[in-house]
């Protein structure tokens, strides 16, 4: 109960940019739980997509790949099923990454969607904090003036540590949110990756299975 009433307390004497600042954290955390949870959906999504195309094309049903791209919301079914739908009407090698390559394109926004928002959110919640500091100087500099001169030390001390309650509320805010945005961006990299990993593996399937010709010298593209 102490712990809660000195947070109260703090929360209180940093005056009313604390509220603010309180309502850009919740908003922070809001949109990381709301990305962590999308982005591990996504990545379970599309491990499992990813072998029921995989174990499709080792079998040469291209079909069933397409089709099941084409129904799919998991963007790796698409880029797959992209990918195959180019084979079926160019054998190029170049042509079949191009397309997989475009399905990753548009696969980014919807992954990276929001998260930018947290690095900005970081900074507003910082500025508020420093903007509700400088205020409540000003406040207790004004007030300082008009008082005693036994009570001016007393009184400037006192106010100087409550104005700095805010910067400190909006450090608390923002660095925990300036993290989040790291391991989200980090968590979308590696979603990125495996879908460029998955589209050498599917090139390779199809070269290894005969469908594709495989690229002997760096002149074959061109013939």
């Amino acid at each position: 109960m102490d712990s809660f009433d000195i947070v109260v307390r703090f929360f209180q004497n940093g005056g009313p940019f604390m509220y603010p600042i309180a309502l850009v954290l919740v908003i922070g955390l809001a949109i990381a739980v709301e990305r962590w949870l999308v982005l591990s959906a996504a990545r379970y999504n599309n491990r499992r997509a990813f072998e029921r195309a995989m174990t499709n094309l080792e079998r040469q049903n291209y079909r069933a790949v397409v089709e099941a791209g084409s129904e799919s919301a998991v963007p790796l079914a698409r880029i797959v099923a992209a990918g195959i739908a180019r084979f079926n009407n160019s054998r190029r090698r170049e042509e079949i990454e191009s397309a997989m390559e475009e399905g990753i394109m548009e696969a980014l926004p919807r992954l990276e969607k929001r998260t930018q928002y947290l690095a900005t959110l970081a900074n507003v919640a910082t500025l508020l904090g420093l903007l509700g500091t400088i205020i409540g100087l000003i406040a207790a500099f004004t007030a300082v003036a008009e008082a005693e001169a036994t009570e001016k030390a007393s009184m400037l001390s006192s106010s100087i540590s409550v104005a700095m309650n805010t910067t400190a509320f909006g450090l608390i805010s923002a660095i925990p949110l300036l993290l989040l945005h790291a391991v989200l961006q980090t968590k979308t990299t590696e979603l990125v990756d495996s879908f460029e990993m998955a589209s050498v593996k599917v090139v390779n399937t199809l070269t290894d299975g005969g469908a594709l010709p495989a690229r002997t010298r760096a002149g074959d593209a061109d013939e």
